[in-house]
């Protein structure tokens, strides 16, 4: 049996659709397993012994219908039985209904319901429970397979003992002490909307340093936004910017994500970053935008070692009238300046009491 798992696009997505392939492997022991993902989402997956085969769907045939469709009879030589589409989007829909599966499955949308065998209503349902939604629907999509009851799933990520070496060295080498926490700063989110402002993140490193003066830092970034990772460096106390050591980053994702494995604890936005330290089960004190919902990424929250803030957490009035957060976007820079360091201190205290005691 074959099976082809489609999740494009960004990072987050592909790392969290992993949990489709634990999942299938523990059902179907001798299946071959394979993951359409795009080629700069595959470090998150290397290694990961659940899939057989990684397939790219690079950037240029997005825009190019003709390509989607050769590629996709391309791909029908594969002969699968199953195709599970994570993604729901034109391309992995001609790809779904060109593939020949005599099962496939995705997320119900009227005007692609004729590609697939089962479609899941992913909608919010009254009564359900607001956590941990990004796991929840894409579970659901092996429920046609009769596979259910496997919440406790998480994405995980698999680092060689070479690339853990490697992290160890590059922090040695840099002068930083193994015998003191390290906190990685996800310093930036994926875009100005999904970025906490920079004064109010360089008063949280500011606080951290106030809670564990033995606290050191690294700084997420890569070298195009070193530039605005500096700015928030240079908004930080002084004493503070003794402890952040910003010419040590990931040159690699893979590298970063060695890195990572040896911190304490990742502190800042969001995004990519925290959903990388979750599944190399690092703690995370994520600050989400208020456009974006909480309960549908904050994965695995727990109020000690993996906690999450949002805006409507402490002033909910802003979001009484909404229907959908995105409704928010357009004010989300006005929004952002009443989310204040101050509203979430006591949670930030906790947690850094936790993660030095560790």
């Amino acid at each position: 049996m074959k099976i082809l798992v489609i999740q494009q696009k960004m990072i987050g997505d592909v790392l969290t659709s992993t949990i489709l392939f634990e999942a299938l492997k523990t059902s179907y022991p001798d299946a071959e397993l394979h993951y359409l993902i795009n080629t700069h989402t595959y470090p998150v997956v290397e290694n990961n012994p659940t899939i057989d085969k990684c397939i790219f769907f690079s950037p240029d045939l997005e825009k190019d219908k003709i390509k989607i469709f050769g590629f996709a009879k391309k791909l029908r030589q594969n002969r699968y039985d199953i195709v599970i589409d994570a993604y729901s989007k034109l391309s992995s829909n001609i790809i779904s209904l060109m593939s020949g599966a005599e099962k496939r499955i995705s997320y119900d949308k009227y005007y692609s319901r004729f590609c697939y065998t089962n479609t899941i209503d992913r909608r919010i349902k009254r009564g359900q429970i607001l956590e941990n939604l990004a796991i929840k629907t894409r579970l659901e999509l092996l429920s046609p397979l009769g596979i259910k009851n496997l919440e406790d799933i998480k994405p995980k990520i698999y680092l060689t003992d070479d690339e853990k070496a490697q992290a160890i060295e590059v922090l040695k080498i840099n002068g930083l002490s193994l015998s003191h926490p390290i906190v990685m700063i996800s310093a930036l989110g994926s875009g100005p909307l999904k970025t906490y402002p920079y004064s109010y993140l360089a008063k949280v490193i500011d606080t951290v340093v106030d809670y564990n003066p033995n606290i050191q830092f690294l700084f997420n970034y890569i070298p195009k936004q070193a530039g605005e990772a500096r700015e928030i460096f240079d908004l930080c106390l002084p004493k503070t910017q003794s402890k952040i050591y910003f010419n040590v980053f990931g040159k690699s994702l893979r590298e970063f994500l060695g890195l990572v494995s040896k911190c304490a604890a990742v502190v800042g936005n969001e995004g990519g970053a925290i959903n990388m330290s979750k599944a190399l089960e690092v703690p995370t004190f994520s600050i989400f935008s208020p456009w974006n919902a909480k309960s549908e990424w904050s994965i695995f929250e727990n109020d000690t070692t993996d906690i999450a803030v949002h805006l409507e957490d402490y002033k909910s009035e802003y979001f009484q009238d909404i229907s959908k957060y995105k409704e928010l976007k357009p004010k989300t820079q006005s929004l952002y300046q009443e989310f204040k360091p101050e509203l979430f201190d006591d949670k930030l205290r906790t947690f850094i009491n936790i993660i030095s005691k560790n």
